[in-house]
């Protein structure tokens, strides 16, 4: 898990070379470009970003995903919203899509980030997270996606 300042992201090159594509497109002006629903591809299904608009809900309405292909960086770029994290392995699994790379677990949470505009929260195989949980109450917050894959 790596969890920064947007402005910073440049800082996390060289840990895989998709990964580098989507730290370098963390930019404002990349950014403010993306509309909602909308999927850019920056290479093709090894690296891609969506912006999704939508509701935060409470801790018992989430669930934890996991990717074993896939990492994800999370970028709030409107409102504020927690998200848990804790290996898979602490986790009850309760559902997997494996030619979707997705895989759904119940339990707690073992450390909590609470995502706000200017920062990101890179999510590595390793950390199933539960997102879209309310910080202070429902709020309606806008948020980057990118996937990346690294396990082709």
């Amino acid at each position: 898990m790596i969890y920064a300042q947007n402005g910073d992201a440049l800082s996390y090159r060289g840990i895989h070379p998709n990964l580098d594509l989507a730290l370098e497109h963390i930019t404002p002006a990349f950014l403010a470009s993306l509309r909602d629903n909308q999927r850019v591809a920056l290479r093709g299904e090894q690296v891609y970003c969506t912006r999704f608009t939508y509701q935060t809900i409470p801790q018992e309405e989430g669930f934890f995903e996991a990717h074993r292909r896939y990492l994800d960086i999370h970028i709030m770029l409107a409102g504020g919203e927690r998200v848990d994290v804790n290996r898979p392995q602490a986790l009850t699994p309760t559902q997997a899509q494996e030619e979707h790379d997705f895989y759904a677990y119940q339990g707690e949470g073992w450390h909590s980030v609470i995502l706000r505009p200017g920062a990101f929260l890179v999510v590595f195989p390793e950390d199933a997270h539960r997102i879209k949980l309310q910080v202070d109450g429902p709020e309606t917050v806008s948020k980057a996606v990118f996937k990346i894959c690294i396990d082709p």
